[in-house]
């Protein structure tokens, strides 16, 4: 398989899931529909769906890549814990929690990695972005502050806005901000990065 190719099947393996809850819950939101005598709401059905594509893009991302990050590790098994817990209670809340627990546990991590002066960020993320270790303290600090940020994000939409808004949010606004993020600190990369031969 091509590079290139290679790397189209990452992208829709990373983000085709999100995509596959996000058409089922348009297509549903407005319906209930009945499974084994039990009635359940477009998002529960949505949430159904959306477990077992993660299990299986997942592992055909490992099977492509050879690895996993804590990330895609921790969220898988965040969202079979609280996907599940939601469809088992019929109760979209706590597949509605689901970021916010992700994005503090994130945050936790990275802020006890910044005041211990770890650089668990230089051993995940080195090969794809080489910098010196000034410039990892600081995107330390700075991702540990944005998964912050998000976690509270998170926790205002989906107890203030409707589902749809929530579902929306998840599906393209989270991943924005995330972009707007990495864009926001161009300048960190270039002023501490470093050659690969260096």
């Amino acid at each position: 398989m091509s590079k290139t190719s290679s790397g189209k099947l990452k992208a829709l393996l990373e983000y085709g899931p999100l995509l596959v809850f996000f058409v089922v819950f348009l297509l549903l939101r407005d319906r209930t529909v009945s499974i084994m005598g039990q009635d359940y709401s477009g998002f529960i059905v949505a949430t159904l769906v959306f477990i077992p594509v993660l299990v299986l893009s997942t592992l055909g991302l490992w099977r492509l890549t050879g690895r996993l990050s804590p990330m895609q590790i921790a969220t898988l098994v965040l969202v079979i814990v609280f996907g599940g817990l939601s469809v088992w209670l019929n109760d979209p809340r706590f597949f509605k929690i689901k970021p916010t627990i992700i994005y503090v546990l994130f945050a936790g991590l990275l802020g006890f990695a910044y005041l211990a002066d770890k650089h668990w960020l230089e051993a995940v993320l080195s090969e794809a972005l080489p910098m010196r270790a000034e410039g990892w303290r600081k995107l330390t600090l700075r991702m540990a502050l944005m998964f912050l940020g998000l976690a509270i994000a998170n926790e205002i939409v989906w107890r203030t806005m409707s589902e749809t808004n929530w579902v929306y949010f998840k599906t393209f606004g989270l991943p924005l901000l995330l972009f707007v993020f990495l864009m926001g600190n161009a300048g960190l990369f270039k002023a501490y990065g470093i050659e690969r031969d260096e």
